[in-house]
């Protein structure tokens, strides 16, 4: 595996490489005032509207594109949302793909990972056992290895929403990240190198970072809650660990009720249908687990959007 630094440079480079695969996604501004928060400038990063319906198709073109691909195609072990990103990606450049899921997997994945054409395989019952099994067929196969957090192109790939955001909105002083493995917020808080407050949020029955931080280095910790399909790996990845350690300022927990509490408001507010995963970091500012500073400029990261779940009125 590549270990060399996640840079700036690296970031941009590919970038480039991914230009025409991805999407540039949209800001929305807001006002605090309009969740019933303390009034203040508020900026949406609508990342839940790329393709295959997260970020992860960042780092999912960064692998097949910078990577040599055998002809047994790539494998990769998932959630969800990044056995969609890499199954949509293989389509695209006409290569096969084998992505293997736990049962907690949504059915909403489940069914675009299908529908992308990739062979879909439901193996345990958590991310963890999913990632066994995948090692275990790239191993009888030759195929190559697409981790979702823990491998450089990965890092590299979710690093340029950073570059994105920084070019878009140069003027925030905070950024609210979701974390699951850590390869979102690994690769953003990599480009920022420290110039803006990282915030991380996890739900409090999966804190992974919470608890690698607290250990001194990536350990196992529960995985479960709403969000376990997408913020639930059991442990950050290696690679992103001492990029969070040196950029990243605080971790914030939420609970499942503030995650639900935070779709509703983002449906309300802006017509926004995001999954669990995907509206955790506003749960912490609408719920006062972060609470900015008069002056802060802050922005909330909306990283995905693969849900049935659209009636959040009832």
């Amino acid at each position: 595996m590549d270990q060399t630094p996640i840079t700036r440079e690296r970031i941009a480079a590919t970038a480039t490489a991914i230009r025409r695969f991805v999407r540039r996604t949209p800001l929305v501004e807001a006002d605090m005032s309009d969740f019933g928060l303390p009034a203040g400038p508020l900026t949406f990063k609508l990342e839940l509207l790329q393709h295959s319906g997260s970020f992860k198709a960042r780092g999912a073109f960064a692998n097949l594109l910078l990577r040599d691909v055998p002809a047994a195609g790539v494998v990769a072990a998932s959630g969800g949302n990044h056995g969609v990103a890499v199954a949509y990606a293989a389509q695209r450049l006409g290569l096969p793909a084998t992505i293997f899921v736990p049962d907690i997997t949504s059915p909403a994945k489940a069914e675009r990972i299908r529908n992308y054409g990739a062979h879909l395989v439901v193996a345990g019952t958590r991310y963890a056992d999913a990632l066994a099994a995948s090692e275990a067929h790239v191993a009888q196969t030759g195929a190559m290895p697409v981790h979702a957090f823990d491998q450089t192109e990965t890092l590299l790939g979710q690093g340029t929403v950073g570059m994105e955001l920084e070019e878009d909105a140069p003027d925030i002083d905070t950024l609210l990240v979701a974390v699951g493995g850590g390869g979102l917020i690994g690769g953003i808080a990599a480009w920022y190198a420290g110039r803006i407050k990282i915030v991380a949020v996890e739900p409090e029955q999966a804190p992974t970072l919470h608890a690698a931080l607290a250990a001194g280095m990536p350990v196992d910790a529960p995985a479960g809650g709403i969000a376990a399909d997408s913020l639930a790996p059991r442990r950050v990845g290696e690679m992103m660990f001492s990029i969070a350690r040196a950029n990243v300022a605080e971790v914030v927990l939420v609970s499942d009720d503030a995650i639900r509490e935070a779709q509703s408001a983002l449906w309300s507010g802006l017509r926004l249908v995001t999954e669990p995963g995907g509206a955790a970091a506003f749960a912490a500012l609408l719920t006062g687990r972060y609470r900015p500073s008069p002056t802060e400029r802050v922005a909330v990261l909306l990283c995905g959007a693969n849900t049935t779940a659209v009636d959040f009125e009832g």
